[in-house]
């Protein structure tokens, strides 16, 4: 059985090359992003694995389904992308990998702290140029901070585990409170509370209507001035033109993202020879106190092999007829 893989780089084939146990499966990597122009590449497929940047609107569901396409594979937690009802409207079955390694973005999320606070990149670069000066470089103590975590879930929850061991005082907010978090000694609390008391903001929640420009210019004026923001989770969340007003006032004194909205056209590629037509984010990274980075966090071994190892599974769930245990079923 054929499936084509849309938007691979060489790492993917390599971990599920690695992981591919069943002779029946033909595996076909391309490199193109799945849209409504290369769609058409999927002919022959009954399965295809996507990414988070592919496209799968209403358009290009329904053309999936006039190819033959009965499952959706995302190879990655969040489906925003992803036009469910269509999906359902064209029986097409949607799966995802729910929890790939939490402890690789959490981790990431607490090296992106680390970074603009001590301002390392800075210092590896002055180095390399024989300046040893210390001018510039001032960080802070993250013990005793307090740390806003914005959603609890697996990523969440693991982030708060890191940041108790480096003694900050953690603030939580999500809509369905986590044991697990509030026995660490993790209080729950308002948005708005959360805003105003906290020097350090990092969002873990999904992306959806409720959440869509989350971080924006009002919530913004609720926060200390120079809160540190972060964000690994999705660049929806936050209205980039109201951070760079925020950024421009002082009012955000750090900025760390691995995601950004407009990403799709940027990230997983390599434009170091073409000019950048993205004013947003060309101006962000004119900000000495703005560390991106290319939707890396979940970019460990770990993660990738449990991205490959649970892929295959539930494409084999659905060969052999099985209930698919990581079925979207919104």
């Amino acid at each position: 059985m054929k499936i084509t893989f849309f938007s691979t780089q060489p790492y993917d084939r390599e971990s599920f090359l690695k992981h591919q146990t069943d002779s029946c499966f033909e595996l076909v990597f391309l490199e193109a992003k799945l849209t409504e122009h290369t769609v058409s590449l999927a002919q022959g497929s009954k399965v295809v694995c996507v990414f988070v940047n592919d496209m799968l609107d209403a358009g290009v569901i329904h053309q999936l389904s006039r190819l033959g396409v009965q499952l959706i594979a995302l190879r990655c937690a969040g489906f925003n992308n992803v036009d469910l009802a269509a999906a359902r409207a064209c029986n097409i079955q949607v799966v995802r990998v729910p929890a790939y390694s939490p402890h690789a973005v959490a981790e990431h999320a607490l090296a992106m702290i680390m970074t603009l606070n001590r301002k390392t990149h800075k210092a590896y670069n002055r180095i390399r140029e024989q300046n040893f000066s210390l001018n510039g470089l001032l960080g802070f103590d993250l013990y005793q901070k307090t740390v806003g975590v914005i959603g609890t879930g697996h990523i969440g929850e693991v982030f708060c585990r890191i940041l108790h061991g480096l003694g900050c005082n953690i603030l939580a907010c999500d809509p369905v409170k986590k044991p697990a978090v509030e026995a660490m000694g993790v209080p729950y609390t308002s948005m708005d509370e959360l805003f105003a008391r906290c020097d350090i903001l990092s969002l873990h929640c999904p992306l959806n209507e409720t959440t869509r420009y989350l971080i924006n210019s009002t919530t913004i004026a609720q926060m200390k001035t120079g809160v540190m923001l972060i964000n690994t989770s999705r660049g929806g969340l936050i209205d980039s033109k109201a951070i760079i007003t925020g950024l421009k006032s002082g009012k955000i004194g750090y900025l760390g993202i691995d995601v950004y909205e407009q990403e799709a056209d940027l990230f997983f590629q390599n434009l170091s020879e073409h000019i950048l037509q993205d004013d947003i984010i060309a101006r962000l990274m004119t900000f000495p106190n703005v560390l991106i980075t290319a939707h890396q966090g979940f970019f460990t071994q770990e993660a990738l092999d449990q991205i490959a190892r649970s892929t295959l599974d539930s494409i084999k769930q659905w060969v052999n007829g099985e209930i698919l245990t990581n079925e979207i079923r919104q």
